[in-house]
């Protein structure tokens, strides 16, 4: 029997958070404070983690950010002070790691180049690497051996997207994430303008326009060009094109500039004015890098940075929450709960999979043990924005040896293949090769991860509801979303995410309140951000390994789940105090 009391140095917000794009339901945030203000929401939460399309962004669903102002299309600031009326307070995204190409910075950098403000506010992959690698033909330092092997990546080939600077050169910077360079095709017009040749007539310009445009849509290296009669204009005209080329792109920050922490102090603040409460703080372990490091996680440097972070947040009330995806033996998810912050409980949701499909106990039990042994305090979350974290469960330690994870690799391959199997699709991971190297996660809603069977997702809300942590519920999942396959085809090879992030009209929430699955998660959702037993201690009872049987109590209120793994059916008793009678719901 285990017993956790929820008395902690964190002083993490309490309730249940609602999580969604502000555009999720209907076209605007507004639609979504509409929704709340409806009687079947009453009382149903108390945070919303808005996704950063909240804020001026282009690329990644808005994990690109160009500036943390609001994004006035989809946002209002009465859209904010009408749901802090609902008493709702706000969890935003700060991306340590990067800024969008269409940044103020980043666009200065492109206009001014070396006379530019922000020259270190990114990061010089050749001037990082200089003294660590050779350069290579096409203009960029390839790092030596003994440190590409070490570098962690999440795409194929290195981490870099050449810029082209004002002097013509062009220059690779670090870019950890996503990237697209465009150019706009040339027109004849265009280059007798730009050009000012006075022998070019418009017929010849016409024909460069042609030359150009076929290497352009053949996506070739336009500085490889054959222009045959007009070679000797060539630098004029490829120096022409360059300037109409267009790039998107995640550029990593230099958090060796004093520059970046000012912006970062500036942008917290603008969090708290936004009315921000709980802040997850995006990619953070890619932040601190030094040559002959994984630069993921970087020790000691990744707690430096954290420790500074936490210092200006402390400054507006604000309460972080490192955002950390790390296989389970590294250990890496205790370290960060140790140093005082919540943690994002990825390990989850596969273990309520696994948990459903098998009719067993013993991993999830075994993870509630450990969360109540050693006092980690979690932000939990069946389906979300992501995927299904997969790799997380693995028992793979910092040396690469295989130790125990939560589940063994077979029992990981089950849970994937049964995911897959449902119409999930994945995400993976790259070597220095550009080789995959394993599995990140699985995307798919969860209740189609769940093979779309309502008494299982009842039950896995349920168990979410009286887990240790704070509930975080993905708006698709309360309304039963299922796989949205044209959306995931639509968005192309990296399109995989959009499976689950299908936007529903006004007219689906009216529907979808009709549903018995939908109003029972809502009771569940209002039990657990109402009820004073979820501020006491919870007590793991002892049970058959089907059977989850889980009890919170605080002072005379008492909240008890006991449900059955195989058949999914469960009930939920809720006692106010010594001489209220027994408030019993089953669900079957």
């Amino acid at each position: 029997m285990k017993t956790e009391a929820m008395s902690s140095k964190i002083d993490l917000p309490k309730g249940v958070i609602f999580n969604a794009y502000p555009d999720s339901i209907g076209r605007k945030l507004s639609d979504i404070a509409r929704m709340l203000k409806m009687p079947e929401f009453k009382d149903v939460f108390s945070l919303f983690y808005v996704l950063p399309t909240i804020f001026n962004s282009d690329l990644d669903r808005g994990f690109s950010i160009i500036d943390y102002d609001l994004n006035n299309e989809l946002v209002s600031r009465e859209d904010l002070e009408e749901l802090h009326e609902l008493n709702v307070m706000f969890k935003f995204d700060l991306v340590l790691n990067h800024l969008s190409v269409g940044s103020p910075q980043f666009q200065d950098l492109l206009k001014h180049g070396d006379e530019s403000k922000y020259k270190n506010f990114f990061i010089d992959w050749n001037e990082f690497w200089r003294s660590h690698g050779e350069m290579s033909p096409d203009g960029h330092v390839i790092p030596h051996e003994e440190h590409l092997e070490k570098l962690f990546m999440r795409k194929p080939g290195l981490p870099i997207l050449k810029v082209h600077f004002p002097d013509g050169s062009d220059r690779p910077y670090w870019n950890t994430f996503y990237q697209k360079v465009a150019y706009h095709e040339v027109t004849a017009h265009y280059l007798l303008q730009s050009l000012g040749i006075e022998e070019l007539t418009h017929e010849d310009a016409e024909n460069i326009a042609t030359i150009l445009n076929d290497v352009l849509n053949a996506k070739r290296d336009i500085s490889e060009i054959d222009l045959g009669d007009f070679s000797h204009h060539k630098d004029d005209i490829v120096s022409v094109v360059e300037q109409n080329r267009k790039y998107l792109g995640q550029m990593d920050l230099n958090a060796q500039s004093q520059e970046v922490w000012d912006f970062y102090d500036e942008t917290l603040k603008k969090l708290r004015d936004h009315g921000g409460k709980l802040v997850r703080l995006d990619a953070f372990a890619y932040v601190h890098k030094e040559p002959g490091k994984v630069n993921f996680f970087n020790k000691p440097g990744t707690w430096e940075y954290l420790a500074r972070v936490k210092e200006i947040a402390d400054k507006y009330d604000l309460v972080l929450l490192p955002e950390i995806h790390s296989e389970y033996g590294s250990g890496l998810h205790e370290e960060v709960a140790a140093k005082g912050f919540p943690i994002y409980d990825f390990f989850f949701p596969s273990l309520v999979i696994d948990a459903l499909d098998r009719g067993t106990n013993r991993h999830l039990l075994r993870w509630i043990d450990e969360l109540i042994e050693k006092n980690i305090k979690t932000i939990n979350m069946l389906g979300s924005h992501d995927g299904i974290p997969v790799l997380d469960l693995k028992g793979t330690n910092n040396a690469g040896v295989s130790t125990e994870g939560l589940l063994s690799d077979k029992e990981i391959d089950t849970v994937i293949e049964r995911i897959m199997d449902r119409g999930g699709r994945v995400k993976n991971l790259y070597g220095p090769d550009g080789k995959k190297i394993s599995y990140y996660q699985v995307n798919a809603t969860f209740f189609s991860a769940l093979g779309e069977d309502e008494r299982k997702l009842r039950l896995a809300r349920a168990i979410q509801m009286f887990m240790p942590g704070i509930p975080q519920v993905w708006y698709l999942d309360l309304f039963a979303g299922k796989n949205d396959y044209t959306a995931a085809d639509k968005a192309g090879t990296a399109g995989h995410k959009e499976i689950n992030r299908t936007t529903l009209t006004n007219s689906d929430i009216e529907n979808g309140l009709k549903q018995t699955v939908v109003r029972d998660q809502l009771k569940l959702m209002r039990l657990r951000n109402t009820s004073p037993a979820f501020d006491g201690e919870l007590t793991v009872n002892n049970t058959d390994e089907n059977r989850l049987h889980l009890t919170w109590k605080h002072q005379e209120c008492v909240a008890t789940l006991n449900a059955d793994l195989r058949d999914y059916s469960f009930s939920i008793t809720h006692k106010e105090n010594a001489s209220d009678e027994n408030v019993i719901r089953h669900f079957d």
